[in-house]
């Protein structure tokens, strides 16, 4: 809970600074703006914090939930189907000229179970040993994204619409978007909180769920919709923010270890804190978002993925 605490503070501190940060106004004048006319704070600056907060929270949940659950330190949204089939959803709703934020939402939830549902299937026939997992959702997340380019060159006057999903960015983000997200958020989070037992249970093996008497396959089915619901609100809000959901769970048990009852509201604090940055330094930059979060999280798939090898050979380097 120390952590909790601390890093709280930490991303209401950075969601402040995003605030200040913008092309239309300088820092000090938006601070004078927020006792004055605010209209810009309000309208423009306050959903973009907001949205990109809920789905950096939204992230740091799904990445916890799959890494628990398919015990899988490479799992995360982007590497295991569901990212990228929410993102080929949120572009088939862009390419059917879907014009609202939950139209969005509903395709890119649909487009997340195809991805999780793949996933699942090939899991349940080939076992699901880690590393076959990690394989097969690289795999799945091409073949997905591919799927997403052939509609991108199939209506080449929508390009300019559809890449927003395919790099990730809150440009553009307005209350209804907020909207739209904040529900699955609610319904994301509080479903994973109340069964961050299960979670922990399923972290461990198979059989320890058994014989404690969890049946393994429901609760397994559950928890992943679970994080299918929270990828597909954040993909179809701000697009393709990569990474954010496998750099906040290794932040959260490196901070405070693989209890799920602190770890999975930590990862949630940890992913809104890493959107809330990687948007700070966008906007300096003049990049998008996910370009930011990108660069961080493939720091951190090569450590990972260093470390599994290292554990693999018995630990030498």
């Amino acid at each position: 809970m120390r952590w909790i605490v601390i890093l709280i503070p930490l991303a209401v501190v950075l969601a402040f600074v995003q605030l200040l940060t913008g092309s239309s106004m300088s820092a000090p004048e938006a601070l004078a703006a927020l006792f004055g006319d605010n209209r810009i704070i309000v309208e423009l600056r306050a959903p973009r914090v907001v949205v990109g907060l809920a789905a950096g929270a939204c992230l740091g949940v799904a990445g916890m939930i799959l890494q628990s659950t398919l015990r899988n330190p490479l799992a995360s949204p982007e590497v295991t189907g569901v990212g990228s089939g929410a993102i080929l959803g949120a572009v088939v709703a862009t390419t059917i000229g879907a014009t609202t934020s939950t139209e969005m939402v509903l395709l890119a939830l649909l487009g997340g179970l195809l991805g999780g549902g793949i996933l699942w299937a090939m899991a349940s026939t080939r076992g699901s040993d880690p590393l076959r997992l990690a394989v097969i959702g690289v795999l799945l997340s091409a073949t997905l994204a591919s799927a997403t380019l052939i509609l991108l060159t199939a209506r080449p006057q929508l390009a300019g619409a559809m890449t927003q999903w395919l790099v990730g960015s809150l440009n553009g983000r307005t209350w209804e978007h907020w909207r739209a997200l904040w529900p699955c958020l609610a319904i994301g989070f509080g479903g994973a909180f109340l069964v961050t037992a299960v979670l922990s249970v399923l972290s461990v093996d198979d059989d320890h769920a058994k014989a404690v008497g969890i049946a393994v396959t429901p609760w397994r089915i559950t928890v992943l919709m679970l994080s299918v619901l929270t990828t597909s609100a954040a993909a179809a809000t701000t697009g393709a923010l990569v990474f954010v959901g496998m750099l906040a769970p290794h932040a959260a048990r490196a901070l405070v270890g693989s209890d799920q009852r602190v770890a999975l509201p930590l990862s949630a604090i940890i992913g809104a804190a890493t959107v809330a940055a990687a948007d700070i330094a966008a906007q300096h930059a003049n990049l998008p978002a996910g370009a930011i979060t990108a660069i961080a999280g493939a720091i951190v798939l090569i450590k990972v993925a260093k470390r599994m090898s290292a554990a693999t050979v018995g630990g030498s380097r």
